[in-house]
């Protein structure tokens, strides 16, 4: 596999946008925004968890993984950033960022451990983005009224978080990482995952005023857990992660490439990581 490629994204976030910037539907708007509220907080997480377990390795090993870690952090630095500014017009607009503060006691608890857990906390958590990013590959037609530049933003970012799925992965294993403690932390990211994305989102919706309207709701059903939603799609590709010699690489990356491939406009390579 190539190393993952740093990218600038060719996409003004200076300009505002509206809070239902997904074609006015209330849920899938306040759902994105939950995720996007996470990521500066989150991506500082894994990419300091791999360029620490990068370091911990003998320098044979660094070597073997040095491309592919500067192009792991250089992709999420660049994510950090522009969702930094996505989430300045979630602020002005009245959200609270309830999700990074709970974040921010967890993360603070696991820099004091062993640097393995934080890589396999990594890795986890990059899996479950891997699933999503395929979801939204799969489905475009999700964003098929959104604001043209959150639409590419997204796409974008689903298209170099499958890229780079197997980095912290890798990382982990040749930390010496066993297979016990990676499937611990799976549940435990699962769990801690799936309540903070539900929380987030329902405080949106809340601040939003969409909370307790029958349409909101409809759309959380449609989108998450209907034939086609995100739920029901996704878990059979989350439960592979359980599975016995279990690896990223073996969900292929082909609808991030083939995005990266028809969208070049969108975006101008920074550096090939080396």
């Amino acid at each position: 596999m190539k190393p993952p490629v740093i990218r600038q994204l060719l996409v003004d976030l200076n300009v505002p946008f509206a809070l239902r910037w997904n074609g006015g539907d209330a849920f899938t708007s306040a759902f994105m925004n939950a995720l996007s509220l996470s990521f500066p907080a989150g991506e500082q997480f894994f990419l300091d968890s791999v360029r620490e377990g990068l370091k911990q390795l003998p320098a044979e090993q660094q070597d073997l993984f040095k491309s592919d870690v500067k192009g792991f952090i250089g992709q999420e630095a660049t994510h950090r950033r522009l969702h930094a500014l996505y989430n300045q017009h979630l602020l002005s607009q009245g959200m609270v960022n309830h999700w990074e503060q709970r974040a921010a006691k967890r993360i603070a608890i696991l820099q004091q451990m062993d640097i393995r857990h934080a890589v396999a906390a990594t890795a986890a958590t990059e899996h479950y983005t891997a699933v999503f990013a395929h979801w939204l590959l799969s489905n475009e037609d999700f964003f098929q009224h959104a604001d043209p530049r959150l639409k590419t933003l997204w796409l974008w970012h689903a298209s170099e978080e499958s890229e780079h799925r197997c980095t912290a992965f890798d990382i982990y294993q040749a930390l010496g990482g066993s297979e016990e403690w990676r499937l611990r932390w799976m549940r435990r990211v699962t769990w801690f995952f799936l309540t903070d994305l539900l929380r987030q989102t329902v405080n949106n919706l809340w601040h939003d005023g969409s909370l307790f309207k029958l349409s909101t709701w409809a759309s959380a059903w449609q989108h998450l857990f209907a034939k086609g939603g995100l739920f029901r799609e996704g878990y059979s590709l989350w439960r592979d992660y359980f599975k016995p010699g279990f690896h990223p690489s073996h969900h292929p990356d082909t609808l991030s490439q083939q995005w990266l491939q028809q969208h070049t406009g969108a975006y101008a390579p920074v550096t090939q990581a080396s």
